[in-house]
């Protein structure tokens, strides 16, 4: 439902549960372990970049991979630094979980394109179809500022609500340019 944790507090005192903000935030947790990763694809053409992110006061970088036919959420992962190499280690592991082979790469460089040969990944300069990519950090962005303007905490702790938030996006959110329909719901169609 996009609530914070103090939010749903309040929500239960109103439908009569007291429950603290500690055990809401515990089942969240627990919840977020039990939560699929998305389902595997074979995407056309995959758009993918970076942002940076502040975790507990460290400046840190989102890479996130979005297929631009279903706006399925592939893979997301927080790095120390930008450039080629974490560039390179997140297309491997999108490859260990996608058939990505006659996948076309939509990218900004940044390090793409040379992580791209050596992953053996074909790949094009892109600023405008990209536009599904920067969408979602935007999104992602909106709902980071809703509740504070960093994350405190590790980035283990970043990666564990980024991982909620991606099924979130990929299996509840409705998605305005599938009419309404979840990316995960656009895959299975």
């Amino acid at each position: 439902m996009g609530l914070s944790v103090r939010e749903v507090v309040a929500v239960l005192e109103l439908l009569g549960v007291d429950r603290s903000h500690g055990a809401i935030w515990n089942w969240t947790h627990i919840l977020s372990e039990a939560q699929s990763e998305p389902p595997t694809a074979t995407p056309s053409r995959v758009a993918v970049d970076e942002k940076q992110i502040v975790v507990d006061g460290e400046k840190k970088w989102l890479y996130a991979a979005i297929d631009t036919e279903s706006k399925l959420l592939l893979e997301i992962d927080v790095f120390s630094r930008r450039g080629t190499d974490p560039a390179a280690a997140f297309l491997h592991r999108l490859q260990e979980k996608h058939e990505l082979d006659e996948t076309e790469f939509l990218v900004d460089a940044g390090g793409y394109l040379t992580a791209l040969a050596r992953r053996k990944l074909s790949g094009q300069l892109d600023y405008s179809e990209r536009n599904y990519i920067e969408k979602w950090f935007q999104t992602v962005s909106m709902r980071i500022d809703r509740f504070h303007s960093f994350w405190r905490g590790s980035p283990a702790s970043a990666r564990r609500w980024l991982s909620r938030f991606r099924h979130h996006y990929n299996h509840d959110r409705p998605n305005q340019a599938l009419n309404g329909r979840t990316p995960v719901g656009e895959v299975r169609n």
